[in-house]
Protein backbone atom coordinates (compact mmCIF):
# COMPACT_ATOMS: atom_id res chain seq x y z
CA UNK A 1 0.00 0.00 0.00
CA UNK A 2 0.99 3.57 -0.56
CA UNK A 3 2.65 5.01 2.61
CA UNK A 4 0.97 8.38 2.06
CA UNK A 5 -2.42 6.66 2.02
CA UNK A 6 -1.60 4.84 5.27
CA UNK A 7 -0.56 8.09 6.99
CA UNK A 8 -3.74 9.78 5.77
CA UNK A 9 -5.83 6.89 7.09
CA UNK A 10 -4.07 7.12 10.46
CA UNK A 11 -4.66 10.88 10.73
CA UNK A 12 -8.31 10.54 9.71
CA UNK A 13 -8.83 7.75 12.28
CA UNK A 14 -7.22 9.82 15.02
CA UNK A 15 -9.37 12.89 14.28
CA UNK A 16 -12.60 10.89 14.04
CA UNK A 17 -11.77 8.99 17.24
CA UNK A 18 -11.07 12.23 19.10
CA UNK A 19 -14.43 13.74 18.13
CA UNK A 20 -16.32 10.56 18.97
CA UNK A 21 -14.75 10.21 22.42
CA UNK A 22 -15.13 13.93 23.15
CA UNK A 23 -18.91 13.73 22.71
CA UNK A 24 -19.46 10.76 25.04
CA UNK A 25 -21.06 11.55 28.42
CA UNK A 26 -18.93 10.90 31.50
CA UNK A 27 -21.26 8.14 32.77
CA UNK A 28 -20.48 6.00 29.74
CA UNK A 29 -16.70 6.16 30.04
CA UNK A 30 -16.39 3.18 32.41
CA UNK A 31 -18.47 0.76 30.28
CA UNK A 32 -16.68 1.93 27.15
CA UNK A 33 -13.28 1.38 28.74
CA UNK A 34 -14.27 -2.16 29.67
CA UNK A 35 -15.30 -2.81 26.09
CA UNK A 36 -12.08 -1.33 24.77
CA UNK A 37 -10.11 -3.60 27.10
CA UNK A 38 -11.76 -6.56 25.41
CA UNK A 39 -10.73 -5.22 22.02
CA UNK A 40 -7.19 -4.69 23.29
CA UNK A 41 -7.17 -8.35 24.28
CA UNK A 42 -7.89 -9.20 20.65
CA UNK A 43 -4.91 -7.01 19.73
CA UNK A 44 -2.71 -9.11 22.01
CA UNK A 45 -3.89 -12.26 20.24
CA UNK A 46 -3.17 -10.65 16.85
CA UNK A 47 0.35 -9.73 17.98
CA UNK A 48 0.96 -13.30 19.16
CA UNK A 49 -0.20 -14.64 15.80
CA UNK A 50 2.07 -12.15 14.00
CA UNK A 51 5.00 -13.25 16.15
CA UNK A 52 4.36 -16.87 15.24
CA UNK A 53 3.98 -16.13 11.54
CA UNK A 54 6.97 -13.78 11.26
CA UNK A 55 9.71 -15.12 9.01
CA UNK A 56 12.50 -12.71 9.94
CA UNK A 57 14.06 -11.80 13.25
CA UNK A 58 13.07 -8.17 12.79
CA UNK A 59 9.46 -9.22 12.23
CA UNK A 60 9.46 -11.33 15.37
CA UNK A 61 11.00 -8.54 17.43
CA UNK A 62 8.39 -6.07 16.16
CA UNK A 63 5.59 -8.54 16.93
CA UNK A 64 6.90 -9.21 20.45
CA UNK A 65 7.12 -5.45 21.10
CA UNK A 66 3.54 -5.08 19.81
CA UNK A 67 2.43 -7.89 22.13
CA UNK A 68 4.08 -6.29 25.16
CA UNK A 69 2.61 -2.85 24.40
CA UNK A 70 -0.88 -4.32 23.88
CA UNK A 71 -0.61 -6.25 27.16
CA UNK A 72 0.42 -3.05 28.98
CA UNK A 73 -2.60 -1.34 27.41
CA UNK A 74 -4.93 -4.08 28.68
CA UNK A 75 -3.46 -4.02 32.20
CA UNK A 76 -3.58 -0.23 32.37
CA UNK A 77 -7.14 -0.16 31.10
CA UNK A 78 -8.35 -2.65 33.68
CA UNK A 79 -6.49 -0.75 36.41
CA UNK A 80 -8.09 2.53 35.39
CA UNK A 81 -11.54 0.93 35.12
CA UNK A 82 -11.10 -0.50 38.63
CA UNK A 83 -10.18 2.92 40.00
CA UNK A 84 -13.19 4.51 38.32
CA UNK A 85 -15.52 1.87 39.75
CA UNK A 86 -14.08 2.47 43.22
CA UNK A 87 -14.85 6.17 42.85
CA UNK A 88 -18.49 5.39 42.04
CA UNK A 89 -18.84 2.89 44.88
CA UNK A 90 -17.28 5.37 47.35
CA UNK A 91 -19.91 7.96 46.43
CA UNK A 92 -22.66 5.38 46.86
CA UNK A 93 -21.37 4.34 50.29
CA UNK A 94 -21.12 7.97 51.44
CA UNK A 95 -24.70 8.59 50.29
CA UNK A 96 -25.94 5.48 52.10
CA UNK A 97 -24.20 6.54 55.32
CA UNK A 98 -25.85 9.97 55.18
CA UNK A 99 -29.28 8.36 54.68
CA UNK A 100 -28.71 6.00 57.61
CA UNK A 101 -27.63 8.90 59.85
CA UNK A 102 -30.71 10.91 58.85
CA UNK A 103 -32.95 7.91 59.52
CA UNK A 104 -31.46 7.36 63.00
CA UNK A 105 -32.17 10.90 64.13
Amino acid sequence: MNPLLLVGLFVASAVIGYFIIRNIPALLHTPLMSGMNALSGITVLGAIICAAAAETAAGRIAAVIACVLAAVNVAGGFSLTHKMLLMFSAKKRDGEEEKEEAGNE
